[in-house]
């Protein structure tokens, strides 16, 4: 039994990898941990390197891409009874030191607490948004794209998309965070079961985030537990595949949500604004550059 299982899902990206691994061993003393290497159809040599340099780590090794829910759920399950919690951590973040151990203290004072997230923070310094949010309803969904956000960020009602209206430096009970850095305990996963495998990427956080809370556990932000978050730039091509399934995963998990609590007018303009800005996004990628890694200066 260990304090907390790591689990960390790698499609290629071999740098961004290893500089992940690197802080994890080198900045948590204080727990107890394990952590699982998924390697999720790469054709990098993932396994080579994570065998070669942090011989401590476990792998998954699959043939082929399964989705990121999916490959978390083969990690959980191999830790299913040995471990008090379990966390899901992007390969291209870098842990603070110390912010994995602050992450399961802050967890063990607050036993209501079935998810937490951290604060993801952009390579320059500033906040990566989603790792504190509301839940996407038809209201949230109106305002967002009018970018009433954007135009109020300290409102309580235009901003609840980002909860930019919260100080990104104080804990808050929240809707949800991020996947990318993701403490969930295990007595509210025996609760709610895995993540959903019908989403290959995208929103499995948010759906985890719902059903846990309707489980009667809450959902914090908590800005100690810092973690660097490399992204590619949005103004660098994007996958077509992955444009479509972050508008259908939030299509999906939208329905399972909140199917029940609107009528079939309001999910029909939901669905009509969704997949709108799902075909203008289709479109605006084919005039964007070529995607590349980003810099790690």
């Amino acid at each position: 039994m260990v304090d907390v299982c790591i689990s960390i899902v790698a499609w290629n990206g071999l740098e961004l990898l290893k500089s992940c691994l690197e802080s994890v061993f080198q900045g948590t003393s204080r727990v107890s941990y394990s952590v699982v290497v998924v390697d999720n159809g790469s054709t990098e040599n993932i396994v080579g390197m994570v065998r070669r340099e942090f011989p401590k780590a476990e792998i998954i090794l699959n043939t082929s891409n399964l989705g990121f829910a999916a490959a978390n759920n083969q990690a959980l399950r191999l830790y299913a009874g040995r471990a008090r919690y379990y966390l899901l951590l992007n390969p291209d973040t870098v842990v603070s030191p110390g912010a994995l151990d602050e992450l399961v203290k802050f967890a063990d004072e607050h036993p209501d607490a079935g998810i937490v997230g951290g604060k993801l923070v952009k390579p320059d310094g500033k906040l990566d948004w989603p790792c504190k949010r509301s839940f996407q309803t038809p209201e949230v969904f109106f305002y967002r794209a009018l970018r009433l956000d954007e135009l109020f960020p300290h409102s309580r009602r235009f901003g609840k998309y980002h909860l930019t209206y919260l100080d990104e430096n104080e804990a808050h009970e929240v809707d949800a965070v991020c996947g990318a850095l993701l403490l969930v305990r295990a007595e509210t996963i025996r609760q709610i079961g895995l993540m959903d495998e019908r989403l290959f990427i995208y929103s499995d956080d948010s759906d985890w985030c719902f059903r846990a809370k309707a489980a009667g556990w809450k959902v914090f932000y908590f800005p100690k537990a810092r973690v660097v978050h490399h992204k590619s730039a949005s103004t660098k091509k994007r996958s077509y595949r992955m444009i479509y399934w972050w508008y259908h995963s939030v299509w999906i998990v939208y329905m399972k949500s909140f199917g029940k609590q609107y009528n079939w007018l309001t999910h029909a303009f939901v669905f009509l604004g969704l997949h709108s800005m799902m075909c203008l996004s289709l479109i605006i990628n084919v005039f964007r550059l070529r995607k590349t890694l980003p810099s790690r200066r």
